[in-house]
C-alpha cells in the first residue's frame, strides 16, 4: 500500500487525443501503472498513475493538457473475487468514503492494484494497516531532467 499522484487529464473527445498523451509518455519511457477513462459528449477524463510523476507532470505541461493532480491510495490486492470488497468493507466500517476507485489488470504473482480516492487518506491507511495491509516505504530517487525525444522530421 502506498500513496501515489494521480493525474486527471481533461481531453477533447476526438480521435488521436488519447494517443497523443500516451505516446508522449511512452517516448520518455514513463510507465503507466494504472489508468481509467470516462467520457461525455464533449470531453473525456483520463485518470492515470505512473511510476514517474515528475516526468508525467512535465510531459503533460509540454503538450498543453489541462490536468489536475490528487493523492490516491494504491493497495496491493490478491487477484481473486472479493479482494476489493474486503478493502471497501474495512473502509466502510471506519466511515471512510471511497469517492471512486479502479483496479489494474492482474500482474505476476496473482496480484493487482486497487487505486482508491478516499475522503480521509491518513485514516484509511491506519485502518488498512491495522487489518494487515502494509505501507510500502520507497526511497525517492532523484529524477534526471527530461531529454528531448527523437526528431520527427521526415
Amino acid at each position: 500500500m502506498n500513496i501515489a499522484t494521480q493525474f486527471s487529464i481533461f481531453l477533447i473527445n476526438k480521435p488521436g487525443i488519447l494517443a497523443q498523451v500516451l505516446n508522449a509518455l511512452a517516448e520518455k519511457k514513463v510507465n503507466v501503472v494504472a489508468m481509467t477513462m470516462m467520457d461525455s459528449v464533449e470531453h473525456g477524463v483520463l485518470r492515470l498513475v505512473t511510476t514517474q510523476p515528475e516526468y508525467t507532470r512535465d510531459i503533460l505541461k509540454r503538450i498543453e493538457m489541462q490536468v489536475n493532480e490528487s493523492d490516491v491510495l494504491c493497495v496491493t490486492l490478491g487477484n481473486k473475487p472479493g479482494a476489493l470488497a474486503e478493502v471497501a468493507s474495512m473502509l466502510s466500517k471506519a466511515h471512510i468514503n471511497i469517492n471512486y476507485c479502479y483496479v489494474t489488470a492482474g500482474a505476476r504473482g496473482g496480484k493487482t492494484t486497487g487505486i482508491l480516492k478516499v475522503a480521509d487518506l491518513p485514516k484509511a491507511i491506519k485502518v488498512l494497516e491495522k487489518n494487515g495491509y502494509h505501507k510500502k516505504t520507497t526511497a525517492k530517487k532523484k529524477q534526471k531532467k527530461l531529454r528531448p525525444g527523437p526528431s520527427r522530421r521526415k
